[in-house]
This record gives structure tokens, C-alpha cells and sequence, in this order.
């Protein structure tokens, strides 16, 4: 007999399957990453009540299925819907880029209490303190450090040459290196980005949480424009498909 299994879970995406049924993905407290099938779930006024939207936390409870890579998903009481974002275009932009990197980077039942609780973090900050690109940078650079992928950010990737020793003021970014790169080696590398020393500085900074991420980066446009455009290219390189939700994002983020 199955057991069922109940955690908490904040739901990444869901789609309609069927005349009643839908195909959810959650990032569970004790199971990371699930994706199952509710039945009924299009009909259902009991089991899956106002829960299976985006970015909600809820108790999950659910059975996995023999031979299937899709568990059998019984119920999901809703804990938090997030609805005051609701009405709010780009704290919604915001959530839905969080919640889509988190999927992107992220495989099925790779237990990860900690990135559970960045996601949920990160909602509530959004709720409650509002968007800002410091946070948004701050979470991506957290979430990628949690999922194995932290960029090198003190060192050339090639000849080591340190950042502090002052030698170099202006660097590249590399996704396919992991980090960035001094202006020698970078002359032979492809698909790089430039980056200023002060926006390595930030981005160090940022990494090692010692900035708060309710104050605004204080920088030129140009160099903020390197961070963002640095950051969001290397998640992209460690997912596997097109970060939708980051077009409706920069609506709102544009610098």
C-alpha cells in the first residue's frame, strides 16, 4: 500500500490535462522539486481550492506513482495565495521570474530545504518591501550559489590572476568559463560580457550577503545594465529552455 506524503510546497507552474485534470509543479519543504497530476483538479471545489495558482504556498499532500514520473497529487490546502501581488503588474513580473529561475535551475526530487525557503523569502520580501533591482540580483546570485552554479567573481578563470592585486580595471564576464575573466584571457574567449571592477565589486558584495537588498544599487545605468545583463545570461546558460517571464520582467526593470 502507498503511503501519502504531505509537505510544504510552493507551486512553480501548472496546465490544464484533459477535460478536469491539471499537471502542477511544486518546490516542496522535504521533497524538492515535484511534478504530479490532480486529478480533477479543473472541477474540484474541495481538494484543490483557489491552490494550484502560481507562486502559492501550500500543504501538499501526494502519492508517487509506480512507473510514472508523475505523483498522484491528493490534495493542496492553501497556506498563503500571495493575492495582495494580485493587482501589483510588477511584483507579478518579479514572482514569476523567481519562480521560473527556481524550476529552470533546479531538478526533480533534488531535495533542497534551503532553496525552499530562498523561494519563499523572496515572496515575502516582495509583498511586503516591494521590487527592487538589488533584491532581484541578490536572490538570483543566492539561488545560483544553493543549485551548485556560483560564478567565480574574485579570480580570472584562467590565469588567476586576483582582482584585488589592482592590475586590471576592466573585466568580462564568461557563462561558459563560470565566472569572469582578465582582458588577456578574455581576447580569446566568445560570447562574453563586459563588466566594470566596480560592478565586480557589487556583484562580490551581493554573493556575500553583506548588502542590504532594500537599498538601491547606487551606480551609473551603464554599469547596473552590465550587472543584469551578466547575471541573467548565465542562468540562462545553466537552463535547458528560454527564460519566458524575463521579457515581461524588464518592462518593469528596464535601466
Amino acid at each position: 500500500m502507498r503511503s501519502n506524503l504531505t509537505t510544504r510546497a510552493i507551486v512553480l507552474r501548472s496546465r490544464p490535462f484533459g477535460e478536469s485534470d491539471k499537471i502542477v509543479s511544486f518546490f516542496t519543504e522535504g521533497y524538492g522539486k515535484l511534478t504530479g497530476i490532480a486529478k480533477g483538479a479543473l472541477r474540484s471545489r474541495r481538494r484543490f481550492v483557489n491552490s494550484l495558482e502560481s507562486f502559492s504556498l501550500v500543504n501538499v499532500s501526494f502519492q508517487d506513482r509506480p512507473h510514472s514520473n508523475l505523483a498522484f497529487i491528493l490534495s493542496a490546502e492553501l497556506i498563503h495565495g500571495f493575492r495582495t501581488m494580485a493587482t501589483d503588474l510588477e511584483r507579478i513580473s518579479y514572482a514569476s521570474y523567481l519562480v521560473e529561475i527556481t524550476d529552470g535551475l533546479t531538478g526533480e526530487r533534488e531535495d533542497n530545504p534551503t532553496i525552499f525557503q530562498h523561494l519563499k523569502d523572496g515572496l515575502y520580501y516582495l509583498v511586503e518591501n516591494g521590487t527592487s533591482l538589488r533584491f532581484l540580483t541578490g536572490f538570483e546570485l543566492k539561488l545560483l550559489r544553493l543549485a551548485g552554479y556560483q560564478p567565480v567573481l574574485d579570480t580570472c578563470r584562467r590565469c588567476r590572476q586576483d582582482r584585488r592585486h589592482g592590475a586590471v580595471s576592466r573585466w568580462h564576464f564568461s557563462p561558459l568559463d563560470g565566472g569572469i575573466l582578465c582582458d588577456s584571457c578574455a581576447h580569446s574567449s566568445r560570447e562574453i560580457l563586459p563588466l566594470d571592477s566596480s560592478a565586480v565589486e557589487v556583484l562580490l558584495a551581493l554573493q556575500a550577503e553583506n548588502a542590504s537588498p532594500s537599498c538601491p544599487i547606487s551606480l551609473p545605468l551603464s554599469v547596473i545594465k552590465e550587472i543584469r545583463a551578466a547575471v541573467q545570461r548565465f542562468i540562462q546558460f545553466h537552463m535547458d529552455r528560454e527564460i519566458k517571464s524575463a521579457a515581461f520582467l524588464q518592462q518593469f526593470s528596464s535601466v
